[in-house]
């Protein structure tokens, strides 16, 4: 298990009682999903569909690559690693 910092985006930080920044022990981004719901009940689902997926607007980098062009949700995590959660912005 690794000691991560992941990076809240100003959105979901009434989640996280207003924090941009938490500590959280994860194996991959999965764990790193997980253990925020544990410590931050009800922000899973903003991070996952009904499948337990990652959600369409909702982009994970870890260390700056986007989880989908890597392992998805199985990327595994270490000690050391910033992940860094974005909205997707939409527009034209």
């Amino acid at each position: 298990m690794a000691t991560i910092r992941v990076r809240i985006p100003a959105a979901l930080r009434a989640q996280t009682n207003e924090q941009s920044e938490v500590e959280v022990t994860a194996e991959d981004v999965r764990g790193v999903i997980d253990a925020l719901d544990r410590q931050f009940p009800g922000i899973g689902t903003r991070l996952r569909d009904d499948q337990g997926e990652l959600r369409r607007f909702v982009n994970i980098y870890v260390n700056g690559e986007d989880v989908r062009f890597l392992a998805g949700l199985q990327t595994p995590i270490r000690t050391g690693d910033e992940v860094s959660i974005i909205p997707a912005v939409a527009g034209g």
